[in-house]
């Protein structure tokens, strides 16, 4: 049995997956049954740790694959620890399930799951995906940026009265994708799932400035070890120019390979 188990409300809002996005990630989609074997395959061998979204992605789950059925048509997941929240998986008609192996992310969609056993075992019962989208690691790898020194979003706000406050956000992580922004919880609150966010500057160190419109996809309450509280706020980007995104990515690459070198001077 998978353990542990995460609360309904982890999530307090909507997610909108990668595997929804079939325009910008059309590349990454795998159709063929024999693909979508040898993925859901590699899922089972390597006991990969599976996230089951449903209820539009604000309740989830962790689980692993266990095994196809005999007749091939199915897959078998375990069952999590949490048996409230297992009935609640049985009962959605929508699930996304999402895991990372060999720094590639997996994603897939399913209409439903069923209970079932496995070795006499309570398990759940799943059809086989039509589409299995198979993410490389470039694309969603999240960089933690430094706290102690953060690299500064300048941002506007526009309020519903019509005016604009003008903001400076730390950033809490950046990827190809988007940024993760801590933001005061009196500055969240002006900002709603949804809202784009014009023309922010992005001061990267030694790549320089980046100028991007950002979309606001998410909002968490984050309590620091010091007891400091913010609102990680996950913003994506909108219509970035290619030059501009190789300038994140480059961003990206060279802090990491600085941090390995580091890690490994220490080794």
């Amino acid at each position: 049995m998978t353990d542990p188990e995460v609360q309904a409300d982890s999530a307090p809002t909507p997610q909108r997956f990668e595997y929804e996005r079939t325009d910008e990630y059309s590349r990454y989609f795998l159709y063929s049954r024999s693909e979508v074997l040898s993925v859901l395959r590699t899922l089972i061998q390597k006991g990969a740790l599976i996230t089951v979204h449903f209820d539009h992605g604000k309740s989830f789950l962790l689980t692993s694959m266990l095994a196809f059925t005999e007749e091939g048509n199915d897959f078998i997941l375990d069952i999590g620890a949490n048996r409230e929240m297992n009935q609640k998986a049985l009962l959605a008609d929508k699930l996304f399930l999402t895991a990372v192996v060999d720094k590639v992310k997996i994603q897939f969609s399913i209409d439903g799951l069923s209970a079932a056993e496995h070795l006499g075992r309570p398990a759940m019962r799943g059809s086989l995906p039509d589409a299995v989208l198979r993410l490389q690691r470039r694309e969603f790898f999240r960089l933690s940026t430094p706290i102690a020194n953060p690299v500064i979003v300048s941002a506007v706000i526009r309020l519903p009265d019509g005016s604009a406050e003008n903001v400076d956000l730390p950033l809490f992580d950046i990827s190809g994708g988007g940024v993760g922004l801590m933001v005061s919880q009196e500055t969240a609150a002006k900002l709603e799932k949804g809202d784009i966010l014009t023309e922010c500057r992005i001061a990267l160190p030694e790549e320089g400035l980046v100028v991007a419109n950002l979309a606001v996809r998410n909002k968490f309450d984050v309590t620091t070890r010091s007891g400091a509280q913010f609102v990680r706020t996950g913003c994506e980007f909108v219509d970035i120019p290619p030059s501009r995104l190789n300038r994140v990515r480059r961003y990206i690459t060279r802090v990491e390979r600085e941090r390995k070198a580091r890690l490994s001077g220490l080794g």
